[in-house]
């Protein structure tokens, strides 16, 4: 059994681990523990009552969060001729075709995000096995292979996350970093949560959202109403 370090002892004793938190309540809780040598993430862990296997329960999607993610996000857009301009006065950290492409699979990948035009796409998808798995690979459905790749960029290095369900029915996702105002995480996490319901399938029968937590990085979870 892993051992409970002097500073998480004293972050669960602010916390009743049979109560059912409010959000603005459990936040109030977070931004009280003891602090640790780094800037925490806020993050939020959902059990979904969906069944993955079943493409029309596959839960994903992506939402701007409104104060931010608290990181610096390095954005790659892989595109041609003019758009690559565009690209690069919205702001994106690297920018390139064919060249780019080669880098990537030579084993380059200090990128965070990529985005991709649509007609590059083709020769992109050679890198599926690669950018795939690390969750890198442009996909339309969140937004990331488009021809406004200014506005991506703008979205994304504004607060613009994806989420996903796994394979057990859970969405993790940080919504935050606890050097945030109370407000701000509050207004993340309530953007999150809200974005997620209206994501809920038609087939789904009953409730769907089944619980949620909420943490520091280091911390003790917090649930909260659901």
């Amino acid at each position: 059994m892993k051992r409970q370090s002097k500073r998480f002892k004293e972050a669960l004793k602010l916390v009743d681990v049979d109560r059912v938190y409010v959000l603005k309540e459990a936040v109030g809780i977070l931004k009280n523990t003891p602090a640790v040598k780094f800037d925490q993430s806020i993050d939020i862990d959902i059990h979904l009552n969906v069944d993955p296997k079943k493409s029309d329960q596959m839960v994903r999607g992506t939402v701007v969060l409104p104060a931010g993610t608290g990181k610096k996000v390095r954005v790659a857009v892989f595109c041609k001729g003019e758009i690559e301009k565009e690209a690069k006065a919205a702001g994106a950290d690297y920018v390139g075709g064919q060249d780019l492409i080669d880098k990537v699979a030579g084993g380059w990948m200090d990128f965070d995000v990529a985005v991709a035009s649509p007609d590059i796409m083709k020769e992109l998808s050679k890198l599926g096995k690669i950018l795939g798995p690390k969750g890198l690979m442009p996909s339309p459905k969140a937004g990331t292979v488009t021809n406004n790749v200014a506005q991506a960029i703008k979205e994304i290095k504004g607060g613009k996350i994806e989420f996903k369900v796994d394979k057990q029915g859970g969405v993790h996702s940080a919504v935050g970093k606890l050097s945030f105002s109370e407000k701000d995480i509050y207004e993340n996490a309530s953007k999150f949560l809200d974005t997620l319901a209206a994501a809920r399938p038609q087939s789904i029968k009953g409730k769907f959202i089944q619980s949620v937590s909420i943490s520091t990085t280091m911390g003790p979870g917090l649930k909260l109403a659901c």
